[in-house]
């Protein structure tokens, strides 16, 4: 149990001598903005994600099969624009990815954009979101999901991809002494499950009981927050 929360203890406040550094910290910002960000898209947009890939392509075969309240076209938006934003963001990794801080502080600065579109497009839409909006909503998230995600994976930091948990929570039980494995970073990996879980819950509470875009405003001001120190202290 001391080593685990050894590991928490490490994951949030990072040896700065070490590779990732304070890279650690702001992909556990981003990780929360992901919470935050599918909490909008699930809650006001319908049943789509713009963030987690493997549940829009379950919600397309469902709404491919017929089940109710499923739209096919809401799902395929989620997952081009998505695709399209990973292209932005390996484009990007090509051109700026030799240096760590630079590449996430570039890539936050363009997905602050969209999300600042986002922002515009949820409050001029009013509730409920006519489809026009919802679609371009969906297209300017999802993009900015992709241009985050992609970055994650060339940065490489072990156990934060900061959208995808799915691998996180296998490698958990997976990779621990009970599996027989060499350990299994649970304590880093549970940080992940966690600023994801916290940032779903507040942007439900902000999307239900305050403000829908207001979950949008939050995400804007942490990415712009990490593009900000990205360059400053990475």
């Amino acid at each position: 149990m001391s080593s685990l929360f050894g590991e928490v203890r490490q994951t949030l406040v990072p040896d700065l001598r070490s590779p990732d550094g304070r890279l650690l910290q702001l992909l556990i910002v981003m990780t929360f903005v992901t919470g935050l960000v599918d909490a909008f898209s699930y809650l006001v947009l319908g049943h789509v994600f713009v963030a987690n890939m493997t549940g829009n392509v379950v919600f397309l075969g469902f709404g491919l099969a017929g089940a109710p309240d499923f739209a096919i076209l809401d799902s395929l938006v989620a997952l081009v624009s998505f695709g399209l934003g990973a292209i932005v963001g390996g484009k990007l990794a090509a051109r700026v990815g030799d240096h760590r801080g630079k590449h996430l502080s570039t890539a936050a600065t363009i997905q602050a954009v969209f999300l600042a579109a986002s922002v515009v497009l949820a409050l001029v839409s009013g509730i409920p979101i006519a489809a026009g909006y919802r679609h371009a909503l969906l297209a300017v998230l999802g993009t900015s999901m992709g241009i985050q995600n992609a970055t994650a994976r060339k940065l490489g930091v072990p156990d934060m991809t900061t959208t995808v948990l799915t691998q996180t929570i296998t490698g958990i039980g997976a990779d621990s002494a009970l599996a027989g494995g060499q350990g299994s970073r649970a304590g880093r990996r549970l940080v992940a499950v966690g600023a994801m879980l916290a940032g779903a819950g507040v942007g439900a509470v902000l999307v239900l009981h305050v403000n829908v875009a207001y979950a949008l405003v939050f995400a804007l001001l942490l990415v712009g927050f990490v593009a900000a120190a990205a360059r400053r202290v990475c």
